[in-house]
């Protein structure tokens, strides 16, 4: 693989390294050559070359597969965020909030503590694919059974089953008529449950009701916070690039418009759930676009919401066209500066080698031309793109609310109507029976398929949602020179 220069009567080999790897490559070649009887010593130079370095990310073993999920999506470009480190909390916990049961979260819990316990044995065998693609994501199935649990508890969802494990209920009977929890006139008898969710709703009439509206809204204000986290890493990457055009012509108009229209309704969410105002937030979003000069009436959660609105729809409006217009006239403008007085020709009578030599040396962004109505097209598709992606990914963000509530259904009905229907005949076969169908329905509905469907739902969340804001993924992987790589190859 090396070259070998005539001139010189030595061999030359090109290649990229990590900086913090050049004392270890120096030391090997020192080795090399003192173990050689080498006459001729190894000469380590550092080339400056005009071509984009590979990225490489330093990982174990934890964060490697976290590392792999968002190489899936792309290679980082050089230098830019990696957005595996917020992965390793983010994933695990938007996986967590569509399957959270603690019951569930710890029976995934114990599959992956055996095969981390079993990992220098599993690691030299063989294994079946699935089998490997478990092995390999071992600490991704940790965390999220970790933060199953979590989420379970706050629930409060045992096999969708409640406990009272942090304290009595807030709830009772005012009278021995309602003894039946699936009636009328429960009141608050104490102060609120402490954590999560109030074991009293469960199997109430209004548990669907209630459920749906915390889980929905619970959803919507995640969704903007992680959105809102993917435009400031934007800027942390316009800031370390030094493009300024990004910063103020990109950053700050997408922050106004995001915050202007579901950071506002995220405030009302807060607000309504702190001073349990029953204002319409639909009615309020919708007449915010249609009337916004109307009065709100009994809508009204705050003083001086009717003028806000107003503001922050005109706020929303002005971004647009600043997200749209100035950066192709700010680009155009830089073009013009960093290229003016540039222009010449060479001479007729220039030495060829000279010419050559020039040719190699050459920025070959130097000399690009600048089509105007390429980059508005280009910057127009962004907008567009921005401003609609702001109301579907916000409605994306739903599927949390949506795949939740599916799988707190269908444990529910796998408990009553097979497990508590079997037990309530009295008969020890049915019992068995029924028994053997739960664990069955559990395995292979809730622990198996359930646990894919959700880890695809944060994984478009993660790739689509978040680092559609800000990662280009428009780089390559450093992939180290080794020898057992080639025979692998050639076999």
């Amino acid at each position: 693989m090396f070259s070998l220069d005539v001139t010189k009567k030595c061999l030359v080999a090109e290649g990229w390294s990590p900086v913090f790897a050049t004392s270890q490559i120096q030391d090997a070649l020192h080795r090399a050559t003192t173990y050689s009887n080498s006459e001729v010593g190894c000469i380590f130079q550092i080339i400056n070359t005009q071509e984009s370095p590979p990225t490489y990310f330093q990982t174990n073993k934890f964060t490697s597969s976290f590392q792999d999920i968002v190489d899936a999506y792309g290679i980082a470009s050089y230098q830019e965020i990696n957005p595996g480190l917020f992965t390793i909390v983010t994933f695990p916990f938007l996986f967590a909030v569509m399957f959270g049961d603690w019951g569930h979260g710890i029976c995934i819990f114990l599959s992956a503590l055996y095969l981390i316990i079993r990992e220098k044995k599993l690691a030299s065998q063989k294994l079946d694919d699935i089998v490997q693609i478990m092995f390999d994501g071992r600490y991704v199935i940790l965390m999220m059974s970790l933060f199953s649990i979590y989420t379970g508890l706050i629930y409060n969802e045992f096999f969708s089953v409640p406990f009272e494990l942090f304290g009595k209920s807030a709830y009772a009977c005012h009278d021995p008529s309602c003894g039946d929890a699936t009636t009328e006139g429960l009141v608050k008898v104490r102060q609120a449950y402490p954590f999560g969710v109030d074991p009293v709703w469960h199997g109430s009439r209004s548990e669907l009701p209630f459920l749906n509206s915390l889980k929905m809204k619970m959803s919507i204000l995640l969704g903007i916070a992680q959105m809102n986290l993917g435009i400031v890493l934007s800027f942390f990457n316009a800031k370390y690039f030094k493009n300024t055009v990004n910063i103020w012509h990109q950053f700050v108009p997408q922050l106004i418009f995001l915050n202007s229209l579901f950071g506002y309704l995220s405030f009302l969410i807060i607000i309504k759930w702190c001073t349990g105002s029953k204002a319409d937030l639909y009615h309020i979003m919708i007449y915010m676009f249609l009337s916004p000069t109307d009065d709100i009436g009994e809508n009204q959660l705050f003083p001086g919401q009717r003028i806000v609105q107003p503001v922050l729809l005109l706020l929303a409006l002005v971004s647009v066209p600043w997200m749209l217009f100035p950066k192709p006239l700010f680009l155009k403008k830089q073009h013009e500066q960093r290229h003016q007085g540039q222009h010449y020709t060479m001479l007729q009578e220039t030495d060829e080698s000279v010419a050559q030599l020039i040719g190699q040396h050459e920025n070959p962004h130097q000399h690009e031309e600048f089509e105007f109505s390429e980059v508005l097209v280009h910057q127009m598709i962004h907008t567009i793109e921005f401003v609609l992606g702001a109301v579907s990914n916000t409605a994306s963000y739903l599927r949390l609310w949506a795949l939740s509530l599916a799988h707190s259904e269908l444990s529910s009905v796998f408990y009553d109507k097979v497990l508590l229907l079997a037990w309530g005949y009295n008969n020890v076969i049915i019992l068995v029976v029924g028994v053997i169908v739960f664990l069955f329905a559990t395995i292979i509905v809730l622990l198996s398929m359930e646990t894919l469907s959700a880890f695809l739902h944060a994984l478009r969340l993660h790739w689509v949602e978040f680092q559609g804001k800000f990662y280009e993924g428009g780089g390559y992987k450093f992939a180290p020179f080794s020898f057992a790589s080639i025979i692998e190859e050639e076999d």
